[in-house]
């Protein structure tokens, strides 16, 4: 029995699988203790009890939470003598160019806990001082002095000599201060050049590995029943997942995991269904995630949270704070505002009847009668209408409105926000959203998805057949991904090539004996090498795909200038091209629930119509049971097709068809 558990701010989702069957839950999420919901989720929905499980894959906020309260553990930094302030420099970037007093986030590690030690190597990993251990000794001994839980070591140019570093971790553990999981070293963590991401990332990942590492311990003796261990994969940043043992010693790359199993799971589905080229739309109660698949989910190698750099492999999202708990406010000027700011589970909206009194989308929604008080959460749950329409009439008569052209405009400022999203991961990146097909899930996301698609003209909006629940199901289906890179540093020709191959040779013998280690089998086993590459007195590079180590060297330059050329409009052939680092993806593919198309038959969506309802602007609308529209049926809006974890809105104008895999594929009639 495989089981996929996505843990949001407002719902806690699961998907079980059983012999290629699915069977989905919903309930609150519960923040104080993310995992108590979890596990009233799976006693819920597994047969058999805990004792049944053989795999769960989780996607976890723990890592991310943890930094953006500052709730991490008490971390130190070793680093090399005289480069004490190396994550109080920076890059001296401004964030706002015109701030008379920007306000740059602190770092994770204050100063007092930043110590260094007298060592150093040249640029080719050269001694050029040795390790100073009686002053090592020295800074171990304050650490224990303070009470530390984890240290951060980054030293210069470790990435292509880790010998001080090394020595700095054993001579640690020999101290009896901390345990090798306590400990993270720059060239483990990230062993590429530029100093400064280098001991952000590697502060990251040592500030959240105690709290991860208490989070996962916890988690697996709960999920433990009779003795029976149950294989725990934790979702990453990539899209990719990983034993819950790697996740204790990589916890940063679960750092910005949230919305990925989204994107694995749309394009998963959205790829059988025959669409390939989507921009997904996840619409959850806390946020928005939004991202573009031009064929393949896309990843970049960096990004930040909390302003802080983070320089690990992630899935290209867009996220912004507008879902269906954001809260609607007239600003000191009057002017009607949505989000950032959400209600959260608790108490969340107004209609959810659990002590709300902040206006949200999901409230403006109601209003306009695109929730059903008597069919949320398949009936589950009950909406308390009256109260919500009570608080919307109060801000409509502070705004000298109709109520239903008040809940109108929260739900189009939230939809213009959605735009903006999606333009960024589209426009301006050189993508037509018309070209593409919109993916809506989350709960919130069919709600919206005909109207953002229109602002878009996007033809096609894609509805899976469990909306409310997809991250959970992208669980199910994420292979097993692990990254590792090597700098390189040099101009391109065959001699660096050479290097390459050679690099290459041992980060694939490192994967696989890695891979095996997670459960996956040599045939099950995928590498895919890229190369960082731009022109020389370039700042920053692009990678571009490695298909042969025994290329020629004219044939990976031809691709690194096109695809500069397509990036930023122009190439320059006549530039000597640079080498900056050697990267792997290595996949293990795991067991993936099999989905069959069915047969389209006779009947009608007649069969699904349960009735008709007015909405707030006099519109009739049908009602239909999703889970009853027979494949192959097709009606046209405005209608509600109501199913246990999402509500699905088809508005005038647009026609909806029931596909063989019980997706509802929308188009403008």
């Amino acid at each position: 029995m495989l089981i996929g558990v996505d843990i949001g701010g407002t719902f806690t989702d699961l998907v079980v699988s059983v012999d290629g069957h699915l069977k989905i839950h919903k309930l609150l999420s519960t923040p104080a203790n993310p995992a108590e919901a979890m596990l009233a989720g799976l006693a819920a929905i597994t047969p058999g009890g805990l004792a049944a499980l053989e795999r769960v894959s989780h996607g976890s906020t723990v890592a991310t939470n943890a930094i953006l309260e500052r709730k991490g553990a008490k971390t130190a930094l070793i680093t090399t003598k005289g480069f004490r302030d190396v994550l109080f420099i920076g890059r001296q970037h401004r964030p706002n160019l015109y701030a008379l007093h920007p306000q740059l986030p602190p770092p994770l590690i204050p100063r007092d806990w930043c110590y260094e030690v007298p060592e150093r190597l040249d640029h080719q990993g050269n001694t050029l001082t040795s390790l100073d251990m009686a002053a090592l000794d020295r800074v171990i001994d304050a650490i224990a002095a303070e009470g530390i839980e984890s240290v951060a070591v980054c030293f210069l140019y470790s990435y292509i000599n880790a010998a001080h570093e090394q020595a700095v971790k054993q001579r640690l553990i020999e101290r009896g201060v901390l345990a090798a999981w306590q400990i993270a070293l720059s060239s483990d963590v990230l062993p590429e050049f530029r100093e400064y991401e280098r001991a952000s990332t590697v502060a990251l990942d040592a500030y959240v590995r105690p709290v991860m590492s208490r989070y996962l311990t916890t988690l697996e003796q709960q999920l433990t029943e009779g003795g029976k261990s149950v294989s725990l994969r934790i979702m990453k940043s990539d899209g990719g997942v990983m034993s819950a043992e790697r996740a204790r010693q990589q916890a940063v790359q679960t750092a910005l995991s949230g919305p990925a199993a989204g994107v694995i799971g749309a394009y998963h589905i959205a790829k059988l269904a025959g669409y390939d080229h989507i921009i997904t739309l996840d619409i959850g109660g806390t946020s928005t995630d939004v991202a573009i698949c031009p064929g393949a989910p896309v990843r970049r190698p960096e990004s930040e949270i909390d302003g802080l750099p983070l320089r690990i492999r992630l899935l290209d999202i867009e996220t912004i704070g507008a879902g269906g708990g954001s809260i609607a406010r007239l600003d000191a000027g009057g002017a009607l505002r949505v989000g950032p700011e959400s209600a959260g589970s608790t108490p969340g909206p107004i209609c959810y009847g659990r002590g709300g009194t902040n206006i949200t989308v999901s409230d403006a929604n109601a209003v306009l009668s695109r929730l059903d008080p008597d069919h949320f959460l398949g009936g589950g749950m009950t909406l308390h209408l009256p109260e919500a329409q009570a608080a919307v009439n109060n801000l409509a008569g502070q705004m000298n409105l109709s109520s239903e052209a008040a809940a109108a405009g929260i739900i189009d400022i939230a939809n213009v926000s959605i735009d903006r999203a999606v333009r960024r991961v589209s426009v301006a990146r050189g993508y037509d959203p018309r070209h593409f097909t919109l993916m809506a899930f989350g709960g919130a996301g069919p709600l919206h998805a005909c109207e953002v698609a229109e602002r878009l003209q996007i033809p096609r909006v894609l509805i899976p057949r469990y909306p409310g629940v997809l991250c959970a199901f992208g669980l199910l289906v994420a292979d097993v991904a692990l990254d590792y890179s090597r700098s390189v540093l040099g101009v391109y020709n065959k001699a660096s090539l050479s290097q390459m191959h050679t690099l290459l040779a041992e980060m694939i013998t490192q994967a696989k004996t890695e891979l095996t280690h997670e459960g996956i089998a040599e045939d099950d086993m995928i590498f895919r090498p890229t190369v960082d590459m731009r022109y020389q007195g370039q700042a920053y590079e692009l990678s571009i795909p490695l298909l042969n180590v025994e290329q020629e060297p004219s044939s990976l330059a031809d691709d690194f200038h096109a695809a500069h050329e397509r990036t930023y409009g122009h190439a320059l052939r006549g530039r000597a091209v640079e080498v900056v680092n050697l990267r792997l993806q290595a996949i293990g593919v795991v067991e993936k629930p099999v989905l069959i198309p069915e047969t389209a038959s006779d009947e009608t969506a007649d069969r699904a119509l349960i009735g008709h309802k007015s909405s707030a602007n006099g519109e009739t609308m049908a009602l239909y049971e999703r889970d009853l529209l027979p494949i192959g049926a097709i009606f046209d809006g405005p209608a509600l097709a109501f199913q246990f974890d999402s509500t699905v809105y088809v508005a005038r104008g647009w026609r909806a068809r029931v596909d063989g895999y019980r997706n509802l594929i929308l188009e403008q009639s």
